[in-house]
C-alpha cells in the first residue's frame, strides 16, 4: 500500500517504513490538508520522515475520481479487534451499557422542547430564530442524532427494548421518526462495512455522477442530512416491523401535540434544528471524516479526539468504535489508552470542521473518495443477519 500525505503541525504516527539502505525508520504525518483556514489551501501531497534534514518525499497519483476505490481485501475491523483482544484481553472489561446516556437524552430534549416553546412567538425567518436554530438547535438535534446512534448498539440499557424506546423518544424532537429505521441500516454498515448495496452510507453511482465537483461537492455538504435520510431506501428496502410503526405513531403524535397546541412555529425550529444539524455544521463534519478516503491511502476509517466529541457522544473515536462497537462512548477514550499501540499509529483528522472546507475545496477528494467492495450472495447473506438479529431481540425481550 502506498502512503502519503502533507506536514501538518499535529502530527500523528502512520506506519513505518524502510526509505535508506539502512532500514530506518519513517513516521508518516497526518493527511488532509490544512488544520484551519488560516494556512491557506491544502499543501502539495508528500510525506517527511521524521528528523530527516532532506525529507523523503512520496508521491502517487491521486485516486481516479470517476469511479469508487474497489478493494478485495475484508475490512479492518474485525482484524484489528482479534488482534487487540489478544494483546489485551481484560478489553472485555470496557465493554457494556452505559447508564449516563439516559440522562444526557432527557436533558438535550427537554432544552430543544423548551427552546422551541421560548420562539414560539418569533418569526422563523428573523436573525434570533435562525441563530438559536443553528446554534442551539442544530448541536443539540446533532446531539440527539449520536446519542440515536449510541442506543442503537443497546448501549444505555441492559435489555434490547428499553434502548428502542429511548431512541424513539430522543427522537422526538428531530420532528421526522427514524430511529427503528436506523438501527437497521447502521447495524448493516458495521457488518458489511462498504459493500456495495448492503452499506447504505456508501454513496451511489448516481450521487457520483452529478456531484462529482465543487458546486456538487457544496451541495452534498448543505444538504447531506437528506441523502443520509433517503439513500437507504432506495438502495435497500427494511421489513416493517412493530418498532418502526411505534417509531413513527410516537412522532406524529407529539408533532401534532405540538402543533395544536403551540402552533407551528415550534415544529419549524425543530425541523430546522435538524436540518442544520446535518449541513454545514461544525459537528456535520464527522460525517465525511469518518469513511472518506484521503491522500490516496486506502484507510477506510478515521478517528478525530478533539473537542467536539463533548458533543458528540466521543463518535469521533471511530476506529475504536468500529473495532468494538459493544463499548460505550465514555469508554472508547479508555480503549485508545488501553491500546496504544494499535491507534496512536493510526493517521486522525485534527478538525472536523477543517474536513469540510478540504472536502470542498481539493479535487484529490469528492463523492468518490470511499473504498468499496462488491457483496457476495448480498441479498441472502443479509436476510440471513436480519432473521438472526430479529431472532436475538426477540428473545432478549421476552
Amino acid at each position: 500500500m502506498s502512503l502519503h500525505g502533507n506536514v501538518n503541525k499535529q502530527v500523528h504516527l502512520y506506519s513505518s517504513y524502510c526509505v535508506h539502505t539502512d532500514h530506518c525508520a519513517t513516521d508518516f504525518s497526518l493527511f488532509g490538508g490544512a488544520d484551519s483556514l488560516t494556512e491557506g489551501k491544502r499543501t502539495p501531497r508528500r510525506t517527511f520522515a521524521k528528523g530527516e534534514t532532506d525529507a523523503s518525499v512520496y508521491s502517487a497519483s491521486p485516486q481516479d475520481p470517476s469511479d469508487f476505490l474497489w478493494l478485495m481485501t475484508e475490512e479492518p475491523h474485525r482484524t484489528r479487534r482479534m488482534a487487540i483482544m489478544k494483546a489485551h484481553p481484560d478489553v472485555t472489561k470496557l465493554m457494556g451499557y452505559e447508564p449516563l446516556t439516559k440522562y444526557l437524552v432527557l436533558a438535550v430534549v427537554i432544552l430543544q422542547f423548551t427552546a422551541a416553546l421560548l420562539l414560539r412567538h418569533t418569526h422563523p425567518l428573523s436573525f434570533t430564530f435562525l441563530f438559536c436554530a443553528y446554534v442551539v438547535g442544530g448541536t443539540a438535534n446533532h446531539n440527539l442524532f449520536l446519542a440515536i446512534h449510541e442506543i442503537t448498539h443497546n448501549l444505555a440499557f441492559p435489555g434490547v427494548a428499553p434502548n428502542r424506546l429511548l431512541a424513539i423518544f430522543a427522537n422526538l424532537p428531530i420532528g421526522i421518526p427514524y430511529s427503528a429505521a436506523f438501527k437497521g441500516y447502521h447495524i448493516e454498515h458495521h457488518k458489511f462495512l462498504g459493500q456495495d448495496g448492503i452499506d447504505t452510507d456508501l454513496p451511489t453511482r448516481l450521487e457520483l455522477l452529478c456531484l462529482n465537483n465543487v458546486l456538487g461537492k457544496v451541495f452534498f455538504a448543505t444538504f447531506q442530512i437528506f441523502f443520509y435520510a433517503l439513500r437507504p431506501g432506495f438502495v435497500r428496502a427494511q421489513r416493517l416491523t412493530k418498532w418502526h410503526i411505534l417509531n413513527l405513531l410516537a412522532s406524529l403524535l407529539f408533532d401534532s401535540i405540538l402543533v395544536r397546541t403551540f402552533g407551528v412555529r415550534p415544529l419549524i425550529y425543530l425541523l430546522m434544528s435538524s436540518f442544520f444539524a446535518g449541513s454545514l455544521h461544525p459537528c456535520a463534519g464527522h460525517f465525511i471524516a469518518e469513511h472518506y478516503l484521503w491522500d490516496g491511502m486506502d484507510q477506510e476509517t478515521f478517528s478525530y479526539y478533539g473537542p467536539l466529541n463533548l458533543l458528540a457522544y466521543n463518535v469521533g473515536y471511530h476506529n475504536e468504535h468500529h473495532d468494538f462497537p459493544s463499548i460505550p462512548w465514555t469508554r472508547l477514550p479508555a480503549l485508545r489508552a488501553l491500546a496504544p499501540e494499535f491507534y496512536d499509529v493510526l493517521p486522525a483528522h485534527p478538525s472536523w470542521p477543517m474536513v469540510i472546507v478540504n472536502f470542498i475545496r481539493d479535487k484529490e477528494v469528492g463523492i468518490f473518495a470511499r473504498a468499496k467492495r462488491l457483496a457476495k450472495n448480498a441479498s441472502g447473506k443479509a436476510e440471513m443477519i436480519e432473521k438472526v438479529r430479529v431472532k436475538e431481540e426477540e428473545d432478549k425481550s421476552d
